[in-house]
């Protein structure tokens, strides 16, 4: 069971590289080709939702990334530090204005790309858990 750990200031900048590292290390866990696209969108969507809330409430905080191979099964935890917030995110450069997206449209989209999404939250942050099936699964 190799985990591999990063963490990074909250700039989106970071997010592609998350997105790069996290792809290598799917591959190198035996993640199907097919299922690598999924892995990119789904931790990039984890991790911009992080860097958002940080940049927010804890701008000095990294976010944190756990990639684990767990034999059948490759895991990717991506953890903030910022309080727990149900408030909206508002997106500016819409037409009329700001567009309002409820908190957990991220959420959405990563549950349509992960096989397993677990979301646990406590008063020291919110951990984004997804998993994919790995080389050992399929073997």
């Amino acid at each position: 069971m190799a985990t591999v750990e990063v963490a990074f200031t909250p700039l989106p900048a970071h997010v592609r590289t998350a997105r790069l590292v996290a792809t290598a290390v799917a591959r190198r866990s035996g993640v199907d080709e097919a299922l690598l696209d999924e892995v990119r969108l789904a931790v990039g969507e984890a991790c911009s939702r992080a860097v958002e809330v940080h940049r927010r409430h804890c701008p000095a905080e990294p976010v944190r990334i756990e990639m684990t191979d767990q034999g059948e099964r490759f895991v990717v935890v991506v953890r903030d530090a910022a309080p727990t917030s149900t408030a909206p995110v508002t997106v500016q450069g819409a037409e009329d204005g700001a567009l309002a997206i409820p908190a957990g449209f991220g959420l959405a989209v990563i549950s349509g790309l992960a096989d397993d999404v677990r979301v646990s939250s406590t008063s020291s942050g919110v951990s984004v858990q997804m998993s994919w099936p790995s080389a050992a699964a399929t073997a």
